[in-house]
């Protein structure tokens, strides 16, 4: 896995608050700063030509909207929106996979309605004595004593679902933190290499990224399984990606969603 860094230092260029200058400055963003260009076989250049022809000096806010989010849409990319005052550009390609899960079908067969839950976990010992956990977004900070807890409730169990359906993503040291409590030593979790310039091929040299296991901490060794679907995106596609190089541990569900890097914001003119 490779986390590409999205940070690059040069002069700013300035644009007038236009329809010509806001697509140049939107196009002009991306070329400088996407990763990507190159993996996904992407002539941003070609792109920008057949865009350009569409933009017009008399267009309202919604025209440009509308023409600058279907360029975006090239990209393919769920992290690459376009935000306005009335809509945002997504590429959510998940929404049209059959979602393979319900929450309300988990919570009626499986899990009941007197689950426990901490630090955005729901979770429960199934009354065929595996434990559940479902953790819907790792932007929920798990606390470390909450974390604690859990694992110790489920530590009577046979073994563990960590079910990360829908889970769009978050922050990576949750990814980090999670995994710590299934590991016994350091493990190698990817490379990241940082974007240096504003060439599409302007990157620092990979270097690894490791995972050391939490000290001091209450820890679970019994067989894990991940659940995962279509909307498993992002950080949350990370961690699966990560578990699955663990030793006990099996993937059972759709293709993830994908999505890496560390996206950052801008504003157009």
């Amino acid at each position: 896995m490779l986390l590409p860094w999205l940070q690059s230092c040069h002069d700013i260029m300035e644009y007038a608050d236009n329809p010509e200058g806001n697509f140049e400055a939107l196009w002009t963003m991306l070329d400088e700063h996407y990763c990507f260009f190159k993996y996904k076989d992407v002539d941003w250049t070609e792109v920008k030509a057949r865009y350009q022809k569409k933009i017009s000096p008399a267009m309202t806010d919604e025209e440009l909207f509308r023409v600058c989010s279907e360029m975006l849409m090239e990209l393919k990319d769920g992290h690459t929106n376009l935000s306005s005052p009335f809509d945002v550009s997504r590429y959510w390609i998940w929404e049209q996979y059959p979602a393979n899960y319900d929450d309300r079908l988990v919570k009626e067969h499986y899990l009941g309605f007197d689950y426990r839950t901490a630090s955005g976990i729901d979770y429960q010992i199934l009354q065929n004595n595996y434990g559940y956990m479902y953790y819907g977004s790792f932007s929920s900070t798990i606390g470390e004593g909450n974390l604690d807890n859990i694992l110790a409730y489920l530590a009577a169990s046979d073994g563990l679902i960590i079910d990360v359906r829908d889970n769009g993503g978050g922050l990576l040291t949750n990814v980090e933190t999670l995994v710590a409590r299934f590991i016994d030593e350091r493990i190698l979790a990817g490379y990241i290499s940082h974007k240096t310039g504003p060439g599409h091929e302007e990157f620092s040299e990979p270097y690894p990224y490791y995972i050391e296991p939490a000290k001091s901490r209450i820890h679970y060794k019994k067989p894990i399984v991940v659940l995962c679907n279509r909307a498993t995106f992002s950080a949350a596609n990370n961690f699966v990606s990560i578990m699955k190089s663990i030793p006990g541990v099996r993937i059972i569900g759709d293709t993830t969603g994908g999505g890496c890097g560390l996206p950052f914001t801008s504003e157009l003119p």
